[in-house]
Formats: C-alpha cells, structure tokens, sequence
C-alpha cells in the first residue's frame, strides 16, 4: 500500500495518458494500418500510458 502512495502521481499519470492514447487511435489512428504506434488501439494506449507516466512522474517529489 505504501507503494502506491509513494507514486500516486505516476500511477495518475500512467491512466491519463492510457486515457488519451486509446482517444487518440479512436478519433486520429491510421486508416492504411500502416503506422506504427496508431495502427492498434493496445500499441496506442501503452505509448499513452508511458509518456503520462514520464510526464507526470516530472512532478513527483
């Protein structure tokens, strides 16, 4: 329990950000399939959920 209060600004981060990715493939993505990251709504929602979590870890004390 101690853990996730430790990073709660993470974790917060890690759900917004997997949030905005899958939002982002369903109302962007790539229509040929072709794209890498826009192609799958997993591969979009992992990439979210990283760069949430790096961002918002920036705020962490």
């Amino acid at each position: 329990m101690n853990l996730l209060t430790k990073y709660r600004v993470t974790l917060v981060g890690l759900l917004v950000g997997a949030l905005l990715g899958y939002v982002y493939y369903h109302f962007v993505g790539c229509a040929s399939g072709t794209c890498a990251i826009t192609s799958k709504p997993l591969n979009s929602t992992l990439y979210g959920a990283l760069l949430g979590g790096l961002l918002f870890n920036l705020f962490q004390k």
